[in-house]
């Protein structure tokens, strides 16, 4: 996936017409591919953090349908959503094309000889990566929750910046459906709007159900969650830690090793007191003869 984007974005910088060259297709700037993508992204980054709390952030029917694939949003709900979606999309398009001067240029339609075929499983995989972002950061609970909209925002970024110049970057039906009505003009193949991404949302969900089934989370649960991993290691070492010292300590190989280092040192002590050196001896304190003690200068 990372290849992919990142490929189909170059191919797009380094396959469009130079700057002028081609002034009816204004998505073959790359200049102009870098500002939509920026708009939606930047967009997409500050709605979605504003509405996150108030209606889960649900802009996208493509993205409701896999919420209710994975059980995320309940049926009822998430139609009653993709309707106010859908609503929205006609909405935002005549509050544009009765605000701004010029005509209505933001019909999402395919370009650079891009086939309907193509534009199809273009549409399809822009919208998985979206959606598949959108579980991770969104549906699945961690520490990084409260950023998940810099992180789907970058998403859609990455994603229009691929596809803008071949399929006008829709990955979202209410996106293309609206202009469509304002501007009362469809065109033949405007149903890939809504199977594109409706099948990169089937996608998205099924690889998500699968490494849910598979519990992704034992995989790599310390890089996962660095900071709970250690706190739970050092919580595990203050509860149980000096229980293990103590049955260390008691166990048979400790014991006969402290015994040999009695002897050992006794020896050495009776040695050297002989000799006529110096007088300071060793011997077992009565906290040795328990076993849980260590030799005692005297």
């Amino acid at each position: 996936m990372f290849l992919l984007f990142a490929l189909g974005g170059t191919n797009v910088v380094n396959t469009a017409p130079a700057q002028g060259a081609n002034a009816t297709d204004l998505a073959a700037n790359p200049s102009k591919i870098m500002y939509i993508a920026l708009v939606f992204g930047m967009s997409l980054v500050v709605n979605a953090w504003v509405f996150f709390r108030i209606s889960g952030g649900l802009f996208n029917p493509a993205v409701t349908l896999g919420m209710m694939i994975v059980g995320a949003t309940g049926y009822i709900r998430g139609g009653l959503v993709i309707i106010s979606q859908i609503l929205g999309g006609i909405a935002a398009s005549g509050v544009v094309a009765a605000m701004m001067p010029n005509e209505l240029a933001v019909k999402t339609e395919l370009g650079g000889g891009t086939t309907i075929v193509q534009g199809l499983f273009i549409e399809m995989f822009l919208t998985a990566q979206l959606v598949f972002t959108i579980f991770m950061l969104a549906t699945e609970k961690h520490e990084g929750t409260f950023i998940a909209p810099v992180g789907i925002g970058l998403s859609l970024f990455v994603a229009e910046l691929m596809g803008v110049y071949y399929t006008g970057g829709s990955v979202n039906p209410a996106r293309s459906f609206g202009p469509a009505v304002v501007d009362r003009s469809f065109s033949s193949y405007h149903w890939i709007y809504w199977v594109g991404p409706a099948l990169g949302a089937f996608v998205a969900s099924t690889f998500y159900m699968f490494i849910k089934a598979l519990e992704y989370e034992t995989v790599n649960l310390e890089v996962a969650d660095p900071k709970k991993a250690l706190g739970e290691k050092f919580a595990h070492k203050e509860k149980f830690g000096s229980r293990e010292n103590k049955e260390k300590l008691d166990a048979p190989e400790h014991r006969e090793k402290l015994e040999s280092r009695d002897g050992v040192d006794s020896g050495y002590a009776h040695d050297r007191s002989m000799s006529g050196g110096s007088h300071a001896t060793f011997d077992r304190a009565s906290t040795m003869e328990k076993g849980d003690g260590s030799p005692t200068r005297v």
